[in-house]
């Protein structure tokens, strides 16, 4: 029987365009993965926080933002100089403070005539824009515990720090991350020394 021309309502069957469907997944995937990467850096490295007070000196000033490293001190523990950022006593209604780190973990601590001693040796590598006039409770030599460190602004005469007692050592739970980079002002960014 010989079939007859003319209009057709069956549907025709579409053809998957495989190779098609494989470049839309293969961007889907990738463009999933440098979202989740981009997210998880915006969560350690990114994090902003404002500089409150005069505590930090020249470097930082009252006002000046900087970025935050989260992850460092997943990976490692705070050293000397290193310039962090924490919640005083584990205080999170309290603002962030930004301090440097003048002594960690095992490490004796004691100020003596303006004189920072640490482990019975003057500190050397810290340098201060003012004078130390109150050595608060460092005035007795302390030790501190493994997970601690023991901080002070780099303007001394107007920080609030480790040497005062509702500061105190900072223990490392309380410790948010290190300052890393001073994003404003712009006419300032830069690297945190």
């Amino acid at each position: 029987m010989a079939r007859r021309k003319g209009l057709n309502f069956r549907k025709k069957k579409r053809q998957l365009n495989i190779p098609l469907l494989r470049e839309i997944a293969t961007w889907v995937i990738e463009i999933a993965i440098v979202v989740a990467l981009a997210g998880v850096f915006v969560y350690f490295t990114g994090v902003r926080t404002t500089i409150i007070g005069q505590s930090m000196g020249e470097q930082l000033q009252d006002g000046d933002q900087v970025l935050i490293n989260r992850f460092i001190y997943k990976v490692s523990k705070p050293k000397i100089g290193d310039v962090i950022v924490f919640l005083p006593n584990g205080n999170e209604k309290s603002h962030y403070y930004v301090k440097r780190v003048i002594a960690a973990g095992g490490d004796t601590v004691q100020i003596i005539d303006g004189v920072i001693y640490v482990n019975d040796v003057p500190a050397d590598k810290v340098h201060f824009t003012g004078t130390i006039s109150d050595p608060g409770v460092a005035a007795e030599k302390i030790t501190l515990d493994p997970d601690e460190c023991f901080v002070m602004g780099d303007n001394p005469s107007g920080s609030e720090d480790s040497r005062f007692a509702n500061i105190g050592n900072v223990k490392s739970d309380y410790i948010i991350g290190k300052a890393w980079f001073k994003l404003l002002p712009l006419s300032d960014a830069g690297f945190i020394e």
